[in-house]
């Protein structure tokens, strides 16, 4: 079939964080196949990890929801938020009413350590802690153990660094940024004093930026801690090391060179150690991590060395890796934790694709999403050019509409999304931040719905 402005070609895009809106925009920015592309998600809110996972004081990284607004509000894309794949909208309806399918709901799971104490009380992955303090439904209601005095963080990625430096900033250095209402009451009262970093390799293989690095020596009340045999470097290593492990060893030397300057917290970054027990306190808490002193073998890799020490901590969170979810209908690796594809086609399914890290894996930073969604669209509209796709019967929007009312689906459209969103930055303006996000789903369809009426 070919697919004109009368019948154009229906996409479902399923997960509107970046991954997802980038598809949108790719497909509506070539002009062979007239699209109409229906982007759906499971919460009220669109914009995924750029609202609930990027560092809510790294505010300039979130500008680009202005393009994404800008690709929701083309006449040839609806928001559908609120709508649940899988139950609200089945496979199997899907598929009855979408020429073309695109999955882009990320990797919301995480990796665990795997070793004895990790489901403590106080033991948690970091991807629960950034979705409580950026106020996403599924974590708002979390009970943070924000009375440890000492926190350990195992990874040594920007995620890490991200959840060490909330927790070693002030309420005052908070203040500017959109960290959840909830969240800044409950970092006020924090009790945390010290926060190890702990990566099982060296410094040079560590995954993190040279800019986050560097904002930890410019805390009002916390300062870095660095033990200098921890971060030595072969000649080898060093000549071989990219532009940014090389900056980074600068910074870490630098940290590492420092007199302690008295502040009422620290920042340990420890290198070559492996957590190997979270030791229970007597009561199911956290009361100590057991941590192995590690040597870098002739290929890079960490061999514990039989020598251990205890961190003071009641809290850690493991910052290890994301992984991607099953979603009932769709195909999926379970070892590597993606959707089955090449080059974003999925697996043994016609008019099936995929974007982002439930494609690739969790890599790369928001803009790797833009390619890695355009090279997917393009497998997507050769197939509709070359008549691999077939055009399902009832493609129209009021047959999707009309399910989902049957079935009692609140849609959240892009207006009601606008609503909440000037709701937030009203409420926000009125306390001195930019923004005071609505955490509870609840809450989100109750202030949509009093503006609808």
């Amino acid at each position: 079939m070919t697919f004109t402005s009368d019948r154009p070609l229906r996409v479902l895009v399923v997960g509107s964080g970046p991954s997802g809106i980038f598809a949108a925009d790719a497909l509506i920015k070539q002009a062979d196949v007239p699209v109409s592309i229906d982007v759906l998600d499971r919460l009220p809110t669109p914009y995924g990890l750029v609202r609930y996972g990027v560092a809510p004081d790294h505010l300039k990284i979130k500008s680009v929801t202005a393009g994404f607004e800008k690709t929701l509000s083309d006449p040839r894309v609806r928001f559908l938020g609120n709508v649940d794949f899988g139950t609200d909208l089945t496979y199997d309806e899907a598929r009855a009413h979408y020429d073309a399918l695109i999955y882009t709901f990320g990797a919301s799971s995480d990796r665990r350590l795997g070793i004895p104490g990790e489901d403590l009380t106080g033991s948690m992955s970091a991807t629960e802690f950034v979705a409580w303090y950026n106020g996403h439904p599924d974590a708002a209601a979390r009970d943070m153990l924000l009375h440890a005095q000492g926190v350990a963080v195992v990874g040594v990625g920007n995620v890490a660094l991200d959840v060490s430096r909330i927790l070693s900033k002030t309420v005052t250095e908070l203040r500017d940024s959109d960290i959840a209402p909830h969240a800044l009451d409950a970092l006020e009262h924090s009790h945390v004093r010290d926060v190890w970093v702990l990566g099982r390799r060296g410094a040079a293989q560590a995954k993190f930026t040279t800019k986050e690095l560097r904002e930890f020596g410019e805390l009002h009340v916390s300062e870095p801690v660095v033990h200098p045999h921890e971060i030595e470097v072969s000649e080898a290593d060093e000549q071989a090391a990219d532009s940014t492990v090389k900056k980074n060893l600068d910074v870490l030397r630098d940290f590492a060179a420092r007199s302690s300057e008295g502040k009422e917290r620290r920042l340990h970054l420890r290198f070559l150690v492996s957590p190997v027990e979270i030791i229970d306190d007597g009561n199911g808490h956290v009361g100590g991590l057991k941590i192995e002193r590690n040597r870098l073998d002739g290929q890079g890799n960490a061999v514990g060395t039989g020598e251990y020490e205890v961190l003071p901590v009641q809290m850690v969170l493991r910052s290890v890796g994301y992984r991607g979810v099953q979603v009932p209908g769709v195909p999926f690796d379970e070892r590597r934790g993606v959707i089955p594809n090449t080059l974003g086609r999925v697996t043994d399914r016609t008019g099936e694709y995929t974007a982002g890290w439930i494609k690739r894996g969790p890599s790369g930073v928001i803009g790797t999403n833009k390619a890695d969604a355009v090279e997917s669209v393009k497998q997507l509209l050769a197939d509709a050019q070359d008549g691999t796709l077939t055009a399902v019967p009832d493609a129209s929007q009021a047959s999707v509409d009309a399910l989902l009312a049957a079935r009692g689906v609140d849609v959240v459209t892009l207006s009601d999304w606008k609503t909440l969103d000037a709701h937030e930055l009203q409420t926000g303006q009125q306390t001195g931040r930019p923004r005071a996000k609505v955490a509870h789903k609840a809450h989100m369809l109750e202030v949509i719905r009093g503006q609808r009426r």
